[in-house]
């Protein structure tokens, strides 16, 4: 399949061919797994100190019975305090937990080689579909031509304004102010500091992002990925395929060395 590429100004110049990966069959369940698992690995192990709610003198009753007393664990002392509280233990006021969080337990979801890159090529192949990119809440109104290739001077550029001008001339700005109307949100997100939530816009994926990413930095949304380092997390963010990619040339070329099962029986098969 061939598409055209653009310049900088959105000028249609030639037409190349896509690599074999975007020949991949959409997998939706797949791509939602492989987001799952793969964001997994982000967790942070939670525990508590091994002795909290336990640094208190109490004891419970020797012998328990007979004295008219539960048997649960009460402070010693004398002179007022919490002399006679329980504590200790759990279900009391300032006592342990019961079965409280170890950080030795395995948080990580593992996902199996060949799964997670049949996940990633057809996420890549997902980009070339309107309708999927449509259904996840994009706006792409004006543009015609999907994947958006893009010429190799995009890597180069280092200002915001110009940055901007390229998206309004591909016709991707009305899909970058899309989210200036998300409201704000309440509750304890908004009383822990967490009131807005950026939602997810145009994804640039180059060869080389240093001075891209520079340029993009302040643009809500939008984001800038190399190939090799391309995931399932970038392409489909919140495991619902599939955002609306920008690819470089050379991006393309790094994409196409990518090496899977799947994609030597297509080789074959179109061979054939």
């Amino acid at each position: 399949m061939k598409v055209p590429t653009f310049d900088l100004n959105g000028t249609k110049k030639e037409e190349i061919e896509l690599p074999i990966v975007f020949s991949t069959p959409f997998r939706k369940d797949l791509i939602s797994k492989s987001f799952t698992k793969l964001n997994s690995h982000k967790f942070q192990p939670q525990g508590t100190h091994p002795t909290a709610g336990m640094d208190v003198v109490a004891r419970s009753n020797d012998p328990p019975t007979g004295q008219g007393s539960s048997r649960i664990a009460k402070m010693r002392g004398g002179g007022g305090g919490r002399q006679g509280q329980a504590g200790g233990v759990a279900s009391v006021r300032g006592g342990r937990q019961a079965h409280p969080p170890k950080v030795q337990k395995v948080i990580f979801k593992k996902l199996n080689k060949k799964e997670n890159k049949l996940a990633l090529c057809s996420a890549i192949a997902a980009t070339q579909s309107k309708e999927i990119i449509e259904y996840r809440g994009h706006k792409i109104e004006n543009i015609n031509t999907f994947p958006i290739v893009i010429s190799n001077d995009i890597e180069s550029v280092t200002k915001t304004k110009e940055i901007l001008k390229i998206l309004d001339s591909l016709n991707l700005t009305q899909d970058i102010n899309r989210l200036k109307t998300r409201r704000v949100r309440t509750g304890k997100s908004s009383l822990r500091g967490r009131g807005t939530k950026i939602g997810k816009s145009v994804l640039f994926v180059v060869s080389k992002s240093k001075k891209l990413s520079h340029a993009c930095g302040t643009i809500p949304g939008v984001d800038v990925q190399t190939a090799k380092d391309l995931s399932v997390l970038d392409l489909a963010p919140g495991g619902v395929p599939i955002r609306l990619v920008v690819y470089s040339k050379n991006a393309l070329k790094e994409i196409e060395k990518i090496k899977s099962t799947h994609l030597e029986l297509l080789v074959s098969i179109a061979w054939k």
